[in-house]
């Protein structure tokens, strides 16, 4: 059973199921460059908030051998918040203030009204890797389930080629399960990782 605290911003409570600290292992299986990747890796996925309209995302990967030796996998840190256009009551860019005072806070009939015809809500996923390469991501969240596509990448001098990328998140059973797909090292898009993650914390 997952519980969900009720003090939340409005604007976090369509992806609230996702707060909370979630461990396990997955499966990574990839083909590029003529090479098959694969093994068994351990997770540990982190949403938290700080009482702002987005949630606080961070993630750590590594494989593990049977003699406890780590090899670490690239880390991810980053933003998961609804799509909605900034207001003159929204602080930014950068250090500048809000150029209006918010009258009151967002409310849930506020949240609603961002409501797709779908059911959903549109979400933006800024996420950055230890490696230096950035995604945007675009999708959707509906009920327990965010399906999200990368809008843009950006990568470092130097870094591996890395095209586009899908997302799945999903929880089942009290579990989160996910899935991403990639088009990498000059493969199409295509299945790279899958866990599922039970929450510690």
């Amino acid at each position: 059973m997952i519980d969900l605290p009720t003090d939340l911003p409005a604007d976090l409570v369509p992806l609230s199921w996702l707060l909370g600290v979630w461990e396990g292992t997955g499966v990574l299986e990839y083909d590029a460059q003529g090479r098959t990747m694969s093994g068994e890796f351990s997770h540990r996925v982190s949403f938290s908030h700080d009482g702002g309209d987005a949630l606080n995302y961070s993630a750590t990967a590594w494989f593990e051998d049977a003699d406890g030796n780590r090899t670490d996998l690239v880390a991810e840190t980053g933003y998961w918040r609804l799509s909605r256009p900034a207001t003159e009551a929204d602080a930014g860019p950068a250090l500048l203030p809000a150029l209006a005072p918010r009258s009151e806070p967002r409310s849930v009939h506020d949240v609603e009204e961002l409501r797709t015809e779908a059911g959903g809500f549109e979400i933006t996923v800024a996420l950055v890797h230890s490696d230096g390469i950035s995604e945007l991501y675009l999708g959707q969240v509906r009920g327990p389930r965010i399906d999200i596509a990368t809008d843009a990448i950006v990568r470092p001098a130097g870094a591996k080629e890395y095209a586009s990328a899908t997302r799945m998140y999903g929880l089942v059973d009290g579990h989160l399960l996910w899935a991403w797909d990639v088009a990498a090292l000059g493969s199409a898009l295509s299945s790279h990782a899958s866990a599922r993650l039970a929450k510690v914390q």
